[in-house]
């Protein structure tokens, strides 16, 4: 019977070898994943709820058994807003707390902060926002849209007749690099649709700014001059004012639209939405969008928030775009180590190509076999007077994204994938 039981123990200990898990995790019956999101600084109003949504999932994941039998133990840093620190915490979460794999970022300088650490490691970020283009990582699963999957279809909405045929476009942005590169790929788009360049306004303000009483202003004169939209890629809390002010000035949707591509139902719990009925936002996802999958991502959500004492979604839970993108990330993840039978980046990596959820947009979304993006459904949504959005245009089905945008001269010559690199260990 010894002998029996020692044979059993081998052959086990040759099958956990075989799928790859490292030694520590084998031991630990845990792996760790990071989860890095600001919760405080100016991005705290968008990122917090991400964290949470990451907490959400993995306690989702462990209660049906974990992933390979594991227990996914979250390890949870802020970096504080502060776009070097995220690079600093994020090799503390490589190197230090030895995670498997990473979920955070939101805005793009934050991501190019990280980037080189991922890659320089070897290790896996999620990223679950949208963000500008221009960039494929080996390292890095895009969750959220490509220009060609929300900036692109949002203007074209705005030109068409029942989008209101704006000729004259405001550009108005936080200025760093997802706002500035979004609006050079939209300055060429416009371009090739014959606006001339008078008939183009670019602006842009520091984070966390605040007084947006002049620019509303100038929106006004500029408008004057014929029908006019904004798109705004202004991002974090300073939102509120700008929308505040949007309020004061008396600035309708039915005078001049703003389209925004960084405001969803978490940005405007701080806002009077009554007088902004109307302005629009361009997202993938919305709260209000009835599917069965929707529906039971909310009920989830606002059972979590009540059970954890969430501030303000205990009382009103929302959900948002980066939340699902968020969501749906963590799953693939797992599904993709299972397929993979391994945490090793490599093999995880390749397990994710092709892989499919079904996301609360009542869609199944699907990684892109070789790009790293998902196909994505596109709507644009009115603010209603209770902060939700009415969806008044989608597209027919899921669009592949276009990581290098055909509106930035040479892209037609970039791989639509990752450079290949050599195979390291994590």
């Amino acid at each position: 019977m010894k002998r029996r039981s020692l044979v059993k123990a081998l052959a086990l200990g040759a099958s956990i070898a075989a799928i790859g898990i490292p030694h520590a995790f084998a031991q630990q019956k845990t792996v760790k994943v990071g989860v890095l999101h600001s919760l405080s600084g100016t991005m705290a109003i968008s990122e917090t709820v991400l964290k949470d949504t990451v907490l959400m999932t993995i306690d989702e994941i462990n209660a049906a058994g974990g992933v390979m039998g594991m227990k996914i133990e979250p390890v949870v840093v802020d970096p504080a807003s502060n776009w070097p620190l995220f690079a600093e915490k994020a090799r503390q979460l490589i190197t230090q707390d030895k995670v498997a794999v990473v979920f955070g970022c939101w805005t793009s300088v934050s991501r190019k902060s990280v980037l080189p650490v991922f890659e320089e490691l070897n290790s896996l970020l999620f990223y679950p926002v949208q963000y500008e283009g221009e960039e494929i990582s080996r390292n890095v699963f895009y969750t959220g849209a490509a220009p060609n999957q929300q900036a692109i279809p949002a203007v074209e909405y705005l030109m068409s007749k029942e989008g209101g045929e704006a000729k004259r476009w405001v550009l108005l942005g936080t200025d760093y690099v997802y706002p500035r590169t979004t609006n050079k790929i939209l300055r060429a788009f416009l371009k090739s649709k014959g606006v001339a360049e008078s008939d183009i306004m670019e602006e842009y303000t520091p984070f966390g700014h605040s007084d947006y009483q002049t620019i509303i202003a100038n929106i006004k004169k500029f408008a004057a001059g014929g029908k006019t939209a904004v798109v705004s890629t202004i991002n974090g809390d300073s939102n509120v004012p700008f929308y505040k002010e949007l309020g004061n000035q008396g600035l309708k949707a039915t005078d001049v639209p703003v389209v925004a591509f960084s405001v969803g139902e978490e940005e405007l719990r701080g806002v009077d939405t009554k007088p902004l009925v109307g302005h629009l936002a361009a997202w993938n996802y919305f709260m209000s969008i009835k599917a069965p999958a929707n529906e039971a991502f909310i009920k989830k959500w606002a059972a979590y928030a009540k059970a954890k004492n969430i501030a303000g979604h205990k009382d009103k839970p929302l959900t948002n775009d980066p939340m699902e993108a968020t969501y749906i990330g963590v799953h693939m993840w797992k599904q993709a180590v299972e397929k993979a039978k391994s945490f090793d980046v490599p093999k995880v990596t390749a397990a994710m190509a092709g892989q499919t959820f079904p996301a609360p947009s009542g869609i199944t979304s699907k990684m892109d076999e070789k790009n790293h993006h998902l196909y994505k459904s596109v709507f644009i949504g009115e603010v209603k007077a209770d902060g939700q959005f009415n969806v008044v245009w989608k597209t027919k089905g899921p669009v592949k994204a276009q990581p290098w945008s055909p509106f930035i001269a040479g892209n037609d010559k970039k791989k639509d994938e990752p450079a290949l690199m050599a195979d390291k260990k994590m």
